[in-house]
């Protein structure tokens, strides 16, 4: 029988603090919303917008623009950032827009046991790649 997944709250709170600093540095300078800032990381391009930005949290949508592959959706997901807390925390990516944290496994959908860790995780790898602005 397979042990059942706890979720591990200090771990999560960890890199969703790792992630906000990370991305509040890559942030437009204006936290308005609509605006936007473009990165190339080796032959990557991304888009940050800010879709909604309130006293206490911004909502920022990063999507890979570059490469085109036809055949294949492009990369892209929603961070939130709660400023009090100075945490960020994935809300939706690749069309999957809520994350429970933890499944059953198996399960219908085939998420991971810890797919909200593991989501996490990859937006905290990910910004710690060698990046420049491309604006």
């Amino acid at each position: 029988m397979m042990k059942r997944y706890v979720p591990d709250f200090p771990e999560m709170m960890r890199l969703c603090e790792t992630n906000f600093a990370q991305l509040r540095r890559l942030l437009p300078r204006n936290d308005v919303q609509g605006e936007a800032v473009s990165y190339q990381v080796n032959n990557a391009r991304y888009r940050l917008t800010i879709l909604e930005s309130t006293r206490y949290t911004t909502l920022v949508e990063i999507e890979q623009t570059l490469p085109t592959v036809s055949y294949w959706s492009l990369p892209s997901m929603s961070v939130r950032l709660y400023h009090d807390a100075m945490v960020a925390e994935v809300c939706s990516s690749q069309q999957i827009f809520r994350f429970k944290a933890r499944y059953d496994y198996p399960n219908k959908k085939l998420h991971q046991r810890d797919e909200k860790h593991q989501i996490n995780q990859q937006a905290s790898r990910d910004w710690e790649t060698d990046r420049k602005s491309v604006v």
